[in-house]
């Protein structure tokens, strides 16, 4: 699930003062941080990578549904959103299981955008996942002995840290999960450091987080769907004044992939940003009255749609994923257990989302997720009928959507935006 980790750079600008008063907060004007791009799920010879999706279909469900839990958790069982039903445990099939005692040889990078933040005093540094549907800060922990590979935390060695009750778990699609610890300590994503930050010091890992190259991941998701039932990273660096604008864009892609946090990079957009009101308060980049095309004409509409740069394929809830491939002329089904269609490779859909205003369409490379084998003629699409949990009219888009847009999440104005890429 994670790439392999990548530094990060800081391109970091002084605030100007006439009068500099003593102690006074640094307010970072906004900081790009570079990440490393995601792969695809294609194969170097350009069939579908049919294992690698499987895995991520599986984490993607389990992820949504423990963020339902803690939904319950935080705000009570009436705060399910309508037709939200939390599903059982998902898991890797016994056939890929077993296979999974050879090691296959990874064709492609993983799927995640990572980069390089530092947790406690002194600095110590690890490789992320910065993904928009979660809400937790969660590494390794120095006293975790299955943690093979990984940077970890040493809370003893940084003078800001503070252990804390309660724990932390985490459910992996092998059936084994992980938990851990939660403490308090100084962490700093690019220029925007923040004090007393949550997060979690994982001190058991499952065989299928082992195998990630990235340490941990920080979610920036709101507090509500919060395993550690605490403000995630940027919710704080927002309260605590550490960025100039509660603002935090992302542009992914084949090359120049970045998070900007603290506001937009104008120089990676074009034109005016299309902001669109969240319509969820429940805990996710949520925006609603959404619209699909396809080949130019309406496959359906008026949905909610969460924006989710953990995710590579998209998702919708199986009855509405059966109606929009049955739109498609001569698609098949791929895999049940999975959601998974197919069409002629030589002719891919052309898809387009719209929340009234413009309408962003996806490109065919990344709506085509690769020939089902070699010589087959049919082509895996993006678009799953991953049945979350998350509401009978909610779809969930990842990059697949993402790297087509310009993609700007807004705490100051409870919004999610989108522009076009330059």
């Amino acid at each position: 699930m994670f790439c392999k980790a990548t530094l990060l750079t800081l391109a970091l600008a002084l605030l100007a003062s006439a009068t500099p008063v003593a102690n006074e907060q640094f307010v970072a004007p906004g900081i790009r941080i570079p990440l490393h791009k995601r792969g695809s799920l294609k194969n170097e010879d350009g069939t579908f990578n049919h294992e690698k999706a499987v895995r991520e279909i599986v984490k993607l469900k389990n992820k949504h549904r423990q963020n339902l839990l803690n939904l319950v958790t935080n705000l009570g069982p009436d705060a399910l959103p309508e037709g939200a039903e939390i599903k059982p445990l998902a898991t890797v099939p016994a056939s890929l299981e077993k296979r999974g005692a050879v090691k296959l040889t990874d064709q492609d990078e993983d799927l995640e955008w990572t980069g390089t933040i530092s947790i406690g005093s002194p600095a110590q540094s690890f490789t992320i996942d910065f993904d928009t549907g979660s809400s937790d800060l969660w590494v390794p922990s120095s006293s975790c002995s299955s943690c093979r590979g990984h940077k970890t935390y040493d809370p003893s060695k940084s003078s800001t840290s503070s252990k804390k009750s309660g724990s932390f778990r985490i459910s992996y699609g092998d059936g084994s999960t992980a938990s851990g610890t939660p403490y308090t300590d100084t962490v700093t994503v690019g220029g925007v450091e923040v004090t007393n930050q949550y997060l979690a010091a994982v001190t058991s890992e499952s065989s299928e987080f082992q195998q990630d190259p990235a340490d941990g991941l920080l979610g920036l998701g709101f507090t509500a769907i919060s395993s550690l039932g605490h403000d995630p990273f940027f919710i704080t660096a927002v309260n605590q004044g550490a960025v100039s604008e509660g603002v935090f864009s992302f542009k992914l892609g084949k090359s120049g992939s970045e998070l900007y946090v603290g506001g937009t990079n104008t120089d990676l957009y074009t034109g005016k940003i299309e902001s669109h009101k969240l319509s969820s308060s429940k805990g996710y980049w949520q925006i609603g009255g959404a619209s699909v095309t396809l080949n130019g004409k309406t496959a359906a509409s008026g949905f909610d749609t969460i924006i989710d740069s953990g995710s590579t394929i998209m998702a919708a809830p199986t009855k509405a994923a059966e109606a929009f491939w049955e739109q498609v002329p001569n698609a098949q089904l791929y895999d049940e257990d999975q959601g998974l269609y197919s069409f002629p490779c030589d002719s891919v859909p052309e898809v387009a989302f719209s929340w009234g205003g413009k309408r962003w369409t996806i490109s065919a490379d990344d709506f085509n997720l690769g020939e089902t084998e070699q010589g087959s003629g049919q082509c895996v699409g993006a678009l799953s009928s991953g049945d979350l949990g998350l509401g009978s009219s909610t779809w969930l888009l990842g990059d697949t959507f993402m790297k087509n847009v310009y993609t700007v999440f807004s705490v100051d104005d409870n919004s999610v935006g989108f522009a076009e890429l330059a």
